[in-house]
Protein backbone atom coordinates (compact mmCIF):
# COMPACT_ATOMS: atom_id res chain seq x y z
CA UNK A 1 0.00 0.00 0.00
CA UNK A 2 2.75 2.41 1.22
CA UNK A 3 4.41 1.61 -2.45
CA UNK A 4 1.46 2.13 -4.02
CA UNK A 5 0.94 5.68 -2.46
CA UNK A 6 4.74 6.59 -3.10
CA UNK A 7 4.05 5.77 -7.04
CA UNK A 8 0.95 7.89 -7.30
CA UNK A 9 3.06 10.68 -5.71
CA UNK A 10 5.71 10.15 -7.97
CA UNK A 11 3.94 9.79 -11.06
CA UNK A 12 1.45 12.75 -10.43
CA UNK A 13 4.91 15.14 -9.32
CA UNK A 14 6.47 14.21 -12.88
CA UNK A 15 2.96 14.73 -14.10
CA UNK A 16 2.61 18.30 -12.71
CA UNK A 17 6.22 19.21 -13.84
CA UNK A 18 6.02 17.91 -17.17
CA UNK A 19 2.56 20.12 -17.50
CA UNK A 20 3.97 23.27 -16.15
CA UNK A 21 7.14 23.12 -19.31
CA UNK A 22 10.57 23.45 -20.32
CA UNK A 23 9.85 22.29 -23.11
CA UNK A 24 10.80 24.22 -26.48
CA UNK A 25 7.24 23.96 -27.42
CA UNK A 26 5.79 25.96 -24.81
CA UNK A 27 8.84 29.13 -24.36
CA UNK A 28 6.84 31.58 -26.30
CA UNK A 29 3.85 30.99 -23.71
CA UNK A 30 5.67 30.99 -21.03
CA UNK A 31 7.43 34.79 -22.27
CA UNK A 32 4.45 36.21 -23.45
CA UNK A 33 3.95 39.33 -21.70
CA UNK A 34 1.54 40.27 -19.61
CA UNK A 35 -1.40 43.08 -20.24
CA UNK A 36 -0.30 45.99 -19.85
CA UNK A 37 -2.50 49.13 -17.85
CA UNK A 38 -3.44 52.43 -19.72
CA UNK A 39 -1.31 53.61 -17.11
CA UNK A 40 1.72 51.91 -16.92
CA UNK A 41 4.09 54.68 -18.49
CA UNK A 42 3.17 56.98 -16.07
CA UNK A 43 6.37 57.34 -13.33
CA UNK A 44 4.83 56.93 -9.78
CA UNK A 45 5.29 59.38 -7.31
CA UNK A 46 6.67 58.85 -3.17
CA UNK A 47 5.48 61.65 -1.59
CA UNK A 48 2.42 61.74 -0.72
CA UNK A 49 1.80 65.30 -1.35
CA UNK A 50 3.63 65.28 -4.82
CA UNK A 51 1.76 62.02 -5.86
CA UNK A 52 -1.23 61.94 -8.61
CA UNK A 53 -1.88 58.27 -8.45
CA UNK A 54 -2.98 56.20 -11.56
CA UNK A 55 -6.24 56.45 -13.01
CA UNK A 56 -7.87 59.23 -15.09
CA UNK A 57 -7.63 62.84 -13.06
CA UNK A 58 -4.29 64.47 -13.84
CA UNK A 59 -5.61 67.99 -12.34
CA UNK A 60 -8.14 69.33 -9.64
CA UNK A 61 -9.04 72.45 -8.88
CA UNK A 62 -9.97 73.56 -6.14
CA UNK A 63 -11.91 77.25 -5.50
CA UNK A 64 -11.02 78.88 -2.26
CA UNK A 65 -14.70 78.45 -0.90
CA UNK A 66 -16.52 75.22 -0.36
CA UNK A 67 -19.28 74.87 -2.91
CA UNK A 68 -21.86 73.47 -0.44
CA UNK A 69 -24.25 72.37 -2.67
CA UNK A 70 -21.56 70.14 -4.22
CA UNK A 71 -20.02 68.81 -0.73
CA UNK A 72 -24.10 68.57 -0.13
CA UNK A 73 -24.34 65.92 -3.04
CA UNK A 74 -21.18 64.50 -2.20
CA UNK A 75 -21.88 63.46 1.64
CA UNK A 76 -25.10 61.75 0.15
CA UNK A 77 -22.91 59.81 -2.54
CA UNK A 78 -20.60 58.98 0.29
CA UNK A 79 -22.98 57.78 3.10
CA UNK A 80 -24.98 55.60 0.23
CA UNK A 81 -21.43 54.35 -1.28
CA UNK A 82 -18.51 54.92 1.33
CA UNK A 83 -19.86 54.67 4.41
CA UNK A 84 -19.95 51.09 5.20
CA UNK A 85 -16.12 51.24 5.11
CA UNK A 86 -15.17 54.79 5.85
CA UNK A 87 -16.36 56.94 8.74
CA UNK A 88 -16.09 60.98 8.31
CA UNK A 89 -13.65 61.15 11.51
CA UNK A 90 -11.96 58.65 12.93
CA UNK A 91 -10.73 55.22 11.77
CA UNK A 92 -12.65 52.09 10.24
CA UNK A 93 -12.37 49.49 7.94
CA UNK A 94 -10.23 52.44 5.59
CA UNK A 95 -8.99 55.64 6.82
CA UNK A 96 -11.05 58.81 7.96
CA UNK A 97 -11.13 61.03 5.15
CA UNK A 98 -10.98 63.97 8.16
CA UNK A 99 -8.16 65.75 6.99
CA UNK A 100 -6.83 64.07 4.03
CA UNK A 101 -5.71 66.89 2.02
CA UNK A 102 -3.32 67.27 4.75
CA UNK A 103 -2.05 63.70 3.58
CA UNK A 104 -2.72 63.23 0.21
CA UNK A 105 -3.51 65.55 -3.27
CA UNK A 106 -6.93 65.64 -4.23
CA UNK A 107 -5.98 64.08 -7.50
CA UNK A 108 -4.82 61.08 -5.67
CA UNK A 109 -7.67 60.87 -3.29
CA UNK A 110 -10.11 60.79 -7.21
CA UNK A 111 -7.83 58.16 -8.42
CA UNK A 112 -7.99 56.11 -5.69
CA UNK A 113 -12.05 56.60 -5.52
CA UNK A 114 -12.09 55.92 -9.46
CA UNK A 115 -9.33 53.47 -10.20
CA UNK A 116 -8.82 51.47 -6.62
CA UNK A 117 -7.40 47.88 -8.37
CA UNK A 118 -4.87 49.91 -10.30
CA UNK A 119 -4.16 52.10 -7.39
CA UNK A 120 -3.69 49.42 -4.93
CA UNK A 121 -1.19 47.25 -7.48
CA UNK A 122 0.96 50.10 -8.71
CA UNK A 123 0.30 52.69 -6.40
CA UNK A 124 3.25 52.54 -3.66
CA UNK A 125 1.25 54.74 -0.90
CA UNK A 126 -2.05 52.36 -1.82
CA UNK A 127 -0.63 49.28 -1.24
CA UNK A 128 0.81 50.73 1.93
CA UNK A 129 -2.73 51.81 2.67
CA UNK A 130 -3.76 47.94 2.12
CA UNK A 131 -0.90 46.31 4.21
CA UNK A 132 -2.12 48.69 7.14
CA UNK A 133 -5.74 48.14 7.03
CA UNK A 134 -6.12 44.80 5.10
CA UNK A 135 -8.89 45.70 2.90
CA UNK A 136 -8.50 46.95 -0.61
CA UNK A 137 -10.71 49.92 -1.92
CA UNK A 138 -13.67 48.58 -3.21
CA UNK A 139 -14.61 50.39 -6.66
CA UNK A 140 -17.85 51.69 -6.64
CA UNK A 141 -18.02 52.30 -10.38
CA UNK A 142 -18.31 56.17 -9.64
CA UNK A 143 -18.31 58.80 -12.16
CA UNK A 144 -15.71 61.74 -12.47
CA UNK A 145 -18.25 64.48 -11.29
CA UNK A 146 -19.27 61.92 -8.30
CA UNK A 147 -15.86 61.49 -6.90
CA UNK A 148 -15.67 65.01 -7.58
CA UNK A 149 -18.44 65.78 -5.20
CA UNK A 150 -17.16 63.21 -2.78
CA UNK A 151 -14.21 65.48 -2.63
CA UNK A 152 -15.88 68.67 -2.15
CA UNK A 153 -17.61 66.85 0.84
CA UNK A 154 -13.88 66.18 2.01
CA UNK A 155 -13.31 69.66 2.36
CA UNK A 156 -16.19 70.33 4.72
CA UNK A 157 -14.43 67.80 7.30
Amino acid sequence: MKKTTLYLSIGALAFALHSCGGGSESAPEATAEAPQSMYADKKVETDPMKNKGIGPVTSVELGEEVDAAMAEEGRLIYEEKCSACHKPTERYIGPAPKGIFDRRTPEWVMNMILNPEEMVANDPIAKDLLKEYLSPMANQSLTEDQARKILEYFRTL
